[in-house]
């Protein structure tokens, strides 16, 4: 591919609510509009498909994502009020979160804009919250039909996705040419299994690569030329919140850069999941989700 091509990315933004000791901090947060912000940091052409209110917090939010570069569908736009999540940091940096989200999709909407894409990215609350996750999840399954590049992380958030989330789940991996998720995604969707087993699980359904980030531990990858890990980038941690929305933008700049990465070159993969350890380190370093430019991981590798 080129650079003249465009990522759709379908899902949430909302505002990140950041208790901390001196008073509360607000974010512009969401697993795919801080993919979109990722992607166009990287400058790639992406356009988000989502839902905002046309309030402070909504304007807010597009205002961050045009300004990285990335556009927003104006379909996205509703009367509701923009949705939220209240963070709350655990000592290791992590976030536990408590939403207040509604999530729906127009259709039409998101087949046009499918149809304009060379690559559709989906996941997230997005995939699995009625009455969107329906829509999203028809919208990847028609684009991977159609031929295009079709990328799914589920970022599973087991207080809003049911009792049973694999069903969904792996009805967005079978449409999806690349598949990236967290060990503890791993952990939700297969509990006991190991990452080996869980990728080739995921692997059955469809798509040509799959990953599996491990914090700490790095990434492992299996694709059409066997399995690839590769170490993380060794930083001060200031936050994790955006990491994963980070690794997954650095694949789709991947996809964009490097036609091998789904040809079954594994250099091509190792690549790929180097650049991501890196574009993943640099953002931990800084609070909030706010994934570097290319720039920025170029001078990093």
């Amino acid at each position: 591919m080129t650079h003249t091509d465009t990522v759709l990315v379908i899902g949430e933004a909302l505002i990140d609510i950041v208790q901390h000791e001196g008073g509360d901090a607000e974010f512009v947060g969401g697993s795919p509009a801080n993919v979109a912000v990722g992607i166009a940091r990287q400058g790639i052409s992406a356009t988000l498909l989502t839902r905002l209110g046309r309030d402070d917090r909504g304007r807010r939010i597009a205002d961050q994502v045009t300004a990285s570069g990335a556009a927003i569908d104006e379909s996205s736009w509703t009367d509701a009020a923009t949705s939220t999540a209240r963070a709350r940091l655990r000592p290791d940096g992590s976030a536990a979160y408590d939403f207040d989200i509604v999530w729906a999709l127009d259709a039409a909407a998101a087949d046009a804009a499918a149809g304009a894409a060379s690559v559709v990215h989906a996941g997230s609350i997005a995939l699995f919250l009625p009455p969107g996750g329906e829509v999203a999840l028809a919208t990847l399954e028609r684009a991977r039909r159609a031929g295009r590049i079709v990328t799914v992380d589920p970022n599973v958030r087991p207080a809003l996705v049911g009792d049973d989330p694999l069903p969904v789940a792996e009805r967005a991996f079978a449409s999806a040419t690349l598949v990236k998720l967290s060990d503890e995604d791993g952990e939700v969707l297969y509990p006991g299994m190991p990452a080996e087993q869980v990728l080739e699980t995921i692997a059955a359904l469809g798509p040509r690569v799959v990953v599996m980030t491990r914090g700490g531990e790095g990434a492992l990858a299996l694709g059409p030329a066997g399995p690839v890990d590769v170490a993380p980038l060794s930083v001060e941690v200031a936050d994790t919140i955006g990491a994963g929305d980070a690794f997954m933008a650095s694949l789709i700049t991947s996809l964009v850069d490097d036609a091998d990465l789904l040809a079954g070159d594994a250099d091509a993969l190792h690549r790929a999941l180097r650049r991501a350890a890196v574009t993943a380190g640099i953002t931990v370093s800084r609070a909030g989700a706010n994934p570097p430019t290319r720039a920025e991981v170029d001078a990093a590798l």
